[in-house]
């Protein structure tokens, strides 16, 4: 019984797992850094963090260390660090009210919508779709944005690009919140629908 246990736990002990647990940690230490104005340390410990999300599946692949702990951990890390980001971000007054509201509403809109999908038709997997990943990745480039031009502001430097990209990233993260929540909404539809006909069917 304990070599099953001691094996289960080296199976999940891998690389990439390793990594998608460093960035959770990551998490408070990126929090405490913001909410004390340290923007350069912030900046540096967010783009450690990305580093690690890159790393994480490029060594899943390349190792073939994929594992069903890692398929779960993985989007649930993301989640966790960018939402607490948002939060913290819209908290210090540096992301608007709107985008943060929108990024919280579609996570949870997913939420309620996977348990929807998993009680209706017994399936777990609600794999991310294009629109999903591109949405990661706008708040992704606000957040670095939004850090970078803090960092900036503190040593007195004024870029406008960074400003300009900081807007576009906005602009791109609440349009494709919207659109990717929407999408899930309507795949979520699709299949409790074939769920229904095939439970007809079979009558």
């Amino acid at each position: 019984m304990n070599d099953i246990a001691s094996e289960r736990f080296h199976r999940y002990r891998t690389a990439p797992n390793l990594l998608t647990l460093l960035r959770i940690c990551l998490a408070p230490f990126l929090v405490a850094a913001i909410l004390e104005r340290h923007f350069a340390v912030s900046f540096g410990l967010f783009v450690a963090a990305g580093l690690t999300d890159a790393l994480d599946g490029l060594l899943a692949r390349l190792l073939k260390q994929r594992s069903m702990l890692g398929e779960y951990l993985d989007p649930v890390a993301d989640k966790l660090l960018l939402s607490t980001l948002f939060l913290v971000l819209m908290h210090m007054s540096l992301i608007p009210v709107t985008v943060t509201v929108l990024v919280f509403g579609r996570d949870v809109g997913i939420l309620v919508v996977a348990a929807i999908l998993y009680a209706v038709t017994g399936r777990r997997e609600f794999g991310p779709s294009l629109l999903g990943k591109a949405n990661t990745l706008a708040q992704v480039a606000a957040v670095a944005a939004v850090l970078l031009q803090a960092m900036l502001l503190d040593h007195h430097i004024a870029l406008r690009w960074v400003a300009i990209f900081e807007q576009w990233a906005f602009w791109a993260t609440m349009v494709l919140t919207v659109a990717s929540g929407l999408h899930y909404a309507w795949v979520a539809a699709r299949r409790v629908g074939a769920q229904s006909a095939n439970g007809h069917s079979v009558k």
